[in-house]
């Protein structure tokens, strides 16, 4: 599992750290080396959870508000530890997210909340400006792993992340306040290290579904299945 970096803030970070390798290992020691394993598979069958936790203790809430999608009193909660690096995180939001929303979350059956679980300085800065962005997380956490090559793969991640940033109407000087923010990334951190800690997360995507733990880039029949067994 990558190592953290000590406190600094994430600006200098960006600098420093080297594109090589990027997003073999944002997902997590154990999709960097068994990728096979981690792609959806096509099955109409609820795979088997690999764990459970307790709901209470899952939704309570830790050290940033929680950012969700759909009705609180929904039947199902689905948690999504994610990585901003992470290509299947990447693949699931881009390629079985829009069906689940459809299917499920603006239907009041199912609601996603999703949490921050980055491997690396360009994920803890995505997600800083995306919290940065106040009511447009979402949209900005759409946009950055729809364009998450041109930003978490280039040698100049800080002026990729800024570009895109622009766009999302941030200045020069908001840009870089967002990403010196020093208790903010302390909070994301935290937020990670509970779901490690708490919830025995250790690589993403990882799902709770009413507690039930599923690691792996779920395809849409997948979770629809899962879903619709606590229905």
């Amino acid at each position: 599992m990558s190592v953290m970096l000590p406190r600094r803030n994430v600006l200098l970070s960006l600098a420093a750290l080297s594109a090589s390798g990027m997003l073999l290992a944002a997902c997590g020691d154990d999709e960097a080396k068994a990728p096979e394993e981690t792609p959806p598979a096509t099955t109409s069958e609820a795979p088997p959870a690999q764990g459970s936790v307790d709901m209470a203790d899952l939704l309570e809430e830790g050290a940033l508000p929680e950012k969700a999608i759909g009705e609180a009193d929904a039947p199902v909660t689905i948690v999504e530890y994610a990585s901003m690096t992470c290509p299947h995180c990447a693949s699931f939001h881009e390629a079985t997210l829009p069906a689940i929303k459809e299917r499920y979350i603006d239907t009041g059956k199912a609601r996603l909340i999703f949490r921050e679980f980055p491997f690396d300085p360009r994920a803890e800065a995505a997600f800083m400006l995306a919290r940065c962005s106040n009511d447009n997380y979402f949209p900005m956490v759409d946009v950055l792993f729809s364009q998450q090559r041109d930003w978490a793969t280039v040698q100049d991640a800080r002026a990729a992340l800024l570009q895109i940033s622009k766009l999302a109407g941030f200045s020069q000087e908001s840009f870089e306040a967002c990403l010196t923010d020093q208790k903010l990334l302390d909070d994301v951190r935290a937020v990670r290290a509970r779901g490690a800690n708490d919830f025995k997360v250790e690589s993403t995507p990882t799902f709770f579904i009413n507690g039930g733990k599923y690691s792996g880039a779920l395809s849409v029949d997948q979770m629809s299945a899962i879903i619709e067994s606590h229905l």
